[in-house]
């Protein structure tokens, strides 16, 4: 090992003072190392999603029975709470595993040279809105379930998943001014797309609301509208999100389009089918929980798959190098050679 060096107390109070600061004057990670930290985060705000919606499917959801501990006197599940606490609580402590995914990613996007302003307010993003959730997800706990704060604690999650992704494809680009690969009507197809998308997910978490799996045993209050008329504007509107992917794969090819927006344009549509199967499935079979989980999982990677085809419509190339300027001492030069200022 080598030596490590001594930190004199000028150093701890520049710790101090502005910790990332002092991380990136003297660590400048590999671009590889970004784009993990940035795709960990992505990882994790899925995840936190499909363990949340564990935590529904089992009836746990007020297994821990208030907030911000585990019971009155107890900030950790016990004994007598049985699995359902257990399931509960497990869920609050991945929230730590995602912010250290979140830490991670900001710490890296910090350090990096030369330093990328828009990356690291990615990141902080992020944390931010891990913040609001967490304390949306106590709000949750405390009014017993209410399905319209469950459904707002999921589309917040999904908000989170939508800043993770263009960190981690920011990551991957430059931060030269974007350049369009398609043309304008093709922008305004995958807009609506986004549009539809979006529509498609709010109208799943009020499927959610009306539907049969409330988070817990007990009598949990549920959205007052009817869940077949609901379920099935929801598959409408998964016809439609299907329907303009499929439009947009037949325009993309008769422009003879680039690689990127045409490859992640095809693996949306083959999401989207995967994800319709198990809606329908799920639909005639009683809501099984395990298709449920399986349905919220698919529906997070529909989201970020959507986002993808959005962003792959541009390319951000590394920013032209500026021309130095001409000494003063040099006979001025025209114009046409010097170059734009």
């Amino acid at each position: 090992m080598g030596r490590v060096p001594n930190v004199t107390r000028a150093d701890a109070q520049a710790a101090l003072r502005n910790p990332l600061a002092f991380i990136a004057a003297r660590w400048t990670p590999d671009p590889r190392t970004v784009r993990r930290a940035a795709l960990a985060a992505l990882v994790m705000s899925v995840v936190i999603v499909v363990t949340g919606g564990a935590v529904r499917l089992t009836g746990s959801g007020l297994g821990c029975p208030t907030w911000p501990k585990c019971t009155e006197d107890s900030l950790t599940t016990t004994s007598e709470m049985g699995l359902h606490g257990v399931i509960e609580f497990g869920n609050r402590l991945l929230t730590y595993v995602l912010c250290a995914a979140v830490g991670w990613a900001i710490v890296a996007a910090r350090s990096q040279k030369p330093y990328r302003r828009s990356l690291t307010l990615l990141g902080w993003t992020q944390f931010w809105i891990v913040m609001g959730n967490a304390v949306l997800g106590g709000i949750v706990v405390l009014v017993g379930l209410n399905p319209y704060t469950v459904a707002a604690h999921f589309l917040l999650s999904s908000a989170l998943i939508a800043v993770a992704t263009v960190m981690w494809q920011r990551t991957r680009e430059g931060d030269g001014e974007p350049r369009p690969l398609v043309g304008k009507a093709v922008q305004q197809l995958v807009w609506f797309l986004v549009a539809a998308s979006v529509l498609l997910i709010a109208a799943g978490t009020v499927v959610t609301g009306a539907g049969p799996h409330a988070g817990d045993s007990s009598e949990v209050p549920r959205m007052p509208l009817d869940w077949e008329t609901v379920t099935k504007l929801h598959a409408v509107l998964a016809w439609i999100v299907v329907t303009l992917t499929f439009a947009l794969w037949f325009v993309l090819k008769a422009v003879d389009a680039p690689k990127e927006p045409l490859a992640r344009t095809r693996e949306l549509f083959l999401i989207l089918l995967a994800q319709g199967v198990i809606g329908y499935v799920q639909y005639f079979t009683d809501l099984p929980e395990v298709l449920v989980g399986a349905h919220m999982f698919g529906s997070c990677v529909m989201w970020i798959w959507v986002l993808r085809v959005l962003l792959a419509l541009r390319e951000r190339p590394e920013p032209a190098p500026q021309p130095s300027a001409v000494p003063a001492q040099e006979p001025a030069t025209s114009a046409s050679i010097a170059g734009p200022r």
